[in-house]
């Protein structure tokens, strides 16, 4: 799983260097773009992935106690976390949509400047992203389904705990992925220069 991971984050590393070399080449239609994200939307999601990992943590100790009961409830309450992410981004996508800021249909225009070309880099790489990492959260969605499932056979005890334990380093690792995009796309550097 370590092994697995590193190679995810050379991965998402190559998105988050992109990013960064294009804001730094077009700071000003950058920051506008992310004027244009939700950050209310952001901060709630934020906050359910948070949750999300508690509850893995909690799912991972009752695992380590073997409390089955206990796995099974954790485990539903990180799906329930997980799905409501997914809801909220889908939500968020929408509101994109309707707002004409899906990469091929950007109108996007600043005191008479054209800046459609630098606006469609930042949306393209905002949809790759967040949907990157929104891909990772249905496999986690998957791998959460298939542990309840098989914690609710038995499978699971104190003593054989592992395949949770592993499921919430990949968990985990999507958080964190997402703690370094939010700030990144909604929060650095909002608003034009004066």
């Amino acid at each position: 799983m370590w092994i697995f991971l590193i190679t995810e984050v050379m991965f998402f590393g190559g998105m988050f260097a992109a990013y960064t070399i294009y804001r730094s080449a077009y700071p000003t239609v950058f920051a506008v773009a992310s004027s244009s994200l939700n950050v209310t939307i952001g901060a709630i999601n934020t906050c359910v992935l948070l949750l999300s990992s508690f509850t893995m943590v909690m799912a991972v100790r009752a695992g380590q106690l073997g409390q089955r009961k206990l796995i099974i409830f954790f485990l539903i309450l990180t799906l329930f976390f997980g799905c409501i992410f997914l809801g909220v981004k889908a939500y968020e996508w929408t509101e994109k949509y309707e707002e004409h800021h899906m990469p091929g249909q950007i109108a996007f225009h600043l005191e008479g400047t054209d800046l459609q070309g630098p606006a469609k880099l930042f949306f393209s790489l905002y949809f790759a992203m967040t949907g990157l990492h929104a891909l990772h959260m249905v496999v986690g969605v998957g791998i959460l389904t298939f542990l309840i499932l098989e914690t609710r056979k038995g499978k699971y005890s104190a003593e054989y705990y592992t395949p949770v334990d592993i499921s919430g380093l990949y968990w985990h690792f999507v958080d964190v992925i997402w703690i370094f995009l939010f700030p990144l796309l909604y929060l650095i550097d909002r608003h034009l220069p004066k």
